[in-house]
């Protein structure tokens, strides 16, 4: 390897990127490079470290009271904790014979008077799981200067001839829903804005029949449909202006709203909110659907956490339900029933379109066939908008998900007393119902009536708890992943980590009564409840968050819904999932030793 190698090595491992060049520059100096032959003993509790090892080839095994902890490759680095507390509980030993690099421990003390490198080898495992996390955000290149004019949501323009009446063009502008006003005077433009009609219109009296010209002003800013926003941004800050006229071939197209583009700057979703409150058709509906997929990828390039992203595209989400809702049910009905979201879509938890999982709750008394045109009305629109169709039938379009309230009381009473396995799938599926339209009400009371008819139901829970243990995770107990061959050497990240989460947080959801449907959220309840400390509880947290950022990623660069392909990952991820499975597991031992699991069969 030569120095150049060796010195990118170097600066690939954090924290030692974030060292000043000179710096950088004065620990290759420092640098030894060692080799050492198979089962050669490095540190234990009796043989104190002397350095601190980099492994360039081979590998290393940590055993604790003679059992597998982790198991070290090439490029990662230990053990530091055993320099800085002169102590440790590991034995570290070769397990392929080994070339590393070695600091020596006073050089690795000196290095820690960085405050940047002391912080992070001193911090637990959270803080230095959300140190990587925010190491690895800060990696990726944020295309915003890129974005240009046809990216973003253009207001329709109100075009009107100079002499048409006030009266006449703010009709048209209603009409429009526009924000403002574009007068044609001759061969120029002039503007009427909410100010115009305060100032000339209402405190001067204007007669409402009197010319709109009379009220436009002069000096319309304009900018080309495929120039930068950039520059939109910049011609709005130095003019001082609110608005800039959208042109195509000098042809007016639009307006474009400050506000708007000060949101698309922030996060994107103030647009599709806007696009959203005026959507009248299912064409108007399918525009924005593209508009959320890019939303997806502004929040992500700029290192938003996967939970926070999460909730707000499941908050635009429920607002594309409702206003199906409002296409497709009486208005009559409205009030009648409740559309409620189920699975992914009920946790809040949703970002890339999986499946459709959706149900109708019918007020007791009402004809449960009135509601059928509609519901099968709605799931197609589902369809037509990206929406696929749940493979289970967990949907509004199946009839067994169309009941009343007692129904679904009904349905709660035989499961209650049911230790079949397919039966407290379902129980598990409505345990994540939330409310997306109609009368919520309805939600609440077969919610309540489920908490209550499960309360002291251990025997039960015990059984539904068992499917945490149904997937292995996909870490060896030499700290490798695990990955199928069929699948081209992936991972199954959601079967391997995320459901083992999102079940075992549900079950204990539903002992405890917490009424959250977010897994987050009910790790927090669960915390407050004394269920688990607060250590656990973030730790649980920052597990959740990686598992659905690796996914997302995934998802984002295949389409290849759950499979994660280790080797695609940068290293830091692959520390950041390693550690994410270590603690999917120690959660399983919670969940097998808090509900007695070795004793369900």
């Amino acid at each position: 390897m030569s120095i150049l190698d060796q010195r990118r090595l170097i600066k690939s491992i954090h924290p030692f990127d974030l060292l000043e060049e000179k710096d950088i520059d004065n620990l290759m100096g420092k640098i030894d490079i060692a080799y050492y032959t198979k089962d050669t003993l490095l540190l234990s509790k009796t043989l104190p470290s002397i350095a601190f090892y980099i492994i360039i080839k081979g590998s290393v095994t940590e055993y604790i009271d003679d059992e597998i902890h982790n198991v070290y490759s090439s490029g990662d680095s230990f053990d530091a904790d055993a320099l800085i507390y002169n102590k440790t509980e590991g034995r570290f030993v070769v397990e392929e014979d080994l070339i590393c690099y070695e600091i020596k421990k006073e050089d690795f003390l000196l290095l820690l008077e960085d405050k940047r490198v002391q912080s992070y080898f001193l911090s637990d495992f959270v803080s230095r799981h959300q140190n990587l996390k925010h190491y690895d955000s800060q990696s990726e290149l944020t295309p915003f200067l890129m974005a240009r004019v046809t990216d973003i949501y253009i207001h329709k323009a109100c075009l009107v001839d100079q002499n048409d009446s006030i009266l006449e063009s703010l009709r048209k502008q209603n009409k429009l829903k526009a924000k403002v006003i574009l007068v044609k005077k001759d061969d120029e433009y002039e503007i009427v804005t909410d100010t115009n009609l305060k100032q000339k219109v209402l405190l001067a009296g204007l007669d409402v029949n009197e010319k709109i010209s009379k009220i436009s002003s002069p000096g319309i800013i304009s900018i080309d449909i495929n120039d930068f926003l950039f520059n939109a941004l910049l011609l709005m800050t130095q003019n001082e202006i609110k608005r800039v006229v959208v042109t195509d071939e000098e042809k007016i197209v639009g307006v474009l709203e400050q506000l708007d583009l000060l949101s698309y700057f922030a996060n994107h979703s103030h647009l599709i909110a806007v696009q959203l409150e005026k959507a009248e058709s299912i064409d108007d509906l399918k525009d924005i659907q593209s508009d959320l997929g890019n939303l997806v990828t502004i929040l992500k390039t700029k290192g938003v956490k996967t939970r926070y992203i999460t909730k707000l595209v499941s908050t635009l989400n429920i607002k594309i339900y409702k206003k199906l809702f409002s296409m497709s049910v009486p208005k009559e009905l409205e009030d009648k029933c409740c559309l409620v979201v189920l699975g992914s879509e009920g946790r809040g938890e949703q970002i890339i379109k999986t499946d459709q999982d959706n149900a109708l709750i019918i007020k007791d008394g009402v004809d449960e066939q009135l509601f059928k045109e509609p519901m099968l009305k709605l799931n197609s629109y589902l369809i037509e908008l990206g929406f696929p169709k749940c493979t289970g039938d967990v949907m509004i379009s199946n009839e067994f998900w169309r009941r009343n309230v007692e129904g679904y009381k009904s349905l709660i009473k035989s499961l209650a007393n049911s230790m079949d396995e397919d039966k407290l799938q379902t129980l598990s599926i409505i345990l994540d119902a939330q409310a997306a339209a109609g009368n919520k009400e309805l939600l609440d009371d077969v919610m309540n009536f489920l908490h209550t008819n499960f309360h002291s139901r251990d025997d039960v829970l015990a059984h539904m708890s068992k499917a945490v243990l149904n997937f292995e995770t996909p870490l060896s107990m030499f700290s490798s992943f695990v990955t199928d061959k069929q699948h081209n050497n992936k991972l199954d990240i959601k079967k391997g980590g995320i459901f083992a989460l999102v079940h075992g947080v549900r079950t204990l959801s539903l002992q405890y009564q917490v009424n959250e449907t977010n897994t987050v959220e009910r790790i927090k309840e669960l915390n407050n409840k004394g269920v688990i400390d607060k250590n656990f509880a973030t730790e649980l947290i920052e597990s959740f968050d990686t598992l659905s950022a690796v996914r997302l990623h995934a998802q984002s660069a295949d389409k290849d819904e759950n499979f994660v392909n280790p080797a695609n990952l940068e290293k830091n991820q692959r520390d950041l999932l390693k550690d994410s499975f270590k603690i999917v597991n120690k959660f399983k031992k919670f969940m097998s030793f808090h509900f007695h699991l070795n004793m369900v069969v």
